[in-house]
């Protein structure tokens, strides 16, 4: 059995998760940091960070916690609902990214997520992942 998780390097989990451009600095089972850079590769037609962005880096950030709270017991966690609020649009720059629990139970967990602007900390979005702890493939 192994309680080893992958690697945090989101660009090698495949092509869509590495577009997202999320930089994890800290991770942990209590609280994961980092940021994004958003610029047209992330764009709506219309010229803004499409808001599945921010749902992905939401769901991304909450996973890697959640995930890290339980691997001691051979676990990772998998969204189950994504929340997420859009609170003011972004054409470019780097948002930075924190993570927290809000509730850590023995099959579910609750994290929050809170993205800001990294030159004005002004909040660009926000969410709540509600997480499912499930058996880590092989164990």
């Amino acid at each position: 059995m192994s309680a080893d998780l992958p690697s945090v390097d989101l660009t090698a989990a495949g092509p869509f998760v590495a577009a997202m451009k999320f930089e994890v600095t800290e991770a942990s089972g209590s609280r994961v940091t980092g940021h994004v850079d958003l610029g047209p590769d992330q764009h709506t037609p219309w010229g803004v960070v499409h808001g599945g962005v921010y749902c992905s880096v939401v769901e991304s950030a909450a996973s890697i916690g959640a995930s890290a709270a339980v691997v001691d017991r051979g676990q990772f966690a998998v969204g189950v609902n994504n929340n997420s609020d859009f609170i003011r649009p972004m054409t470019a720059g780097r948002l930075d990214v924190v993570a927290e629990p809000i509730q850590q139970g023995r099959t579910l967990q609750l994290w929050q997520v809170l993205l800001t602007r990294a030159d004005d900390g002004k909040l660009v979005a926000r969410g709540q992942v509600r997480l499912q702890n499930v058996p880590l493939p092989g164990a």
